[in-house]
């Protein structure tokens, strides 16, 4: 039988498989949705001290900019 998880954001039982789980530290939280998942991490992005946050982004911003021109440079047309 399946697993039934409940969405800790408005309580909705759904199977494990569908969903999202997010695992911070050990801990799983569990969402039904994307909506119910964005609008729990707005939340947490709202406790986060701003510092913090700003150089997170800073990082993951030119991390994925970064892997973006090398999939752009993998997939452009190469005349020999």
């Amino acid at each position: 039988m399946t697993e039934k998880l409940e969405c800790i954001v408005c309580g909705r039982k759904f199977p494990r498989g569908q969903g999202i789980i997010l695992v911070v530290a050990g801990k799983e939280y569990a969402f039904h949705s994307k909506r119910c998942a964005i609008k729990f991490l707005r939340r947490v992005l709202e406790e986060i001290d701003e510092g913090v946050l700003a150089k997170a982004f800073s990082n993951v911003a030119r991390e994925l900019a970064e892997e973006l021109e090398e999939l752009r440079e993998r997939k452009a047309k190469r005349i020999v």
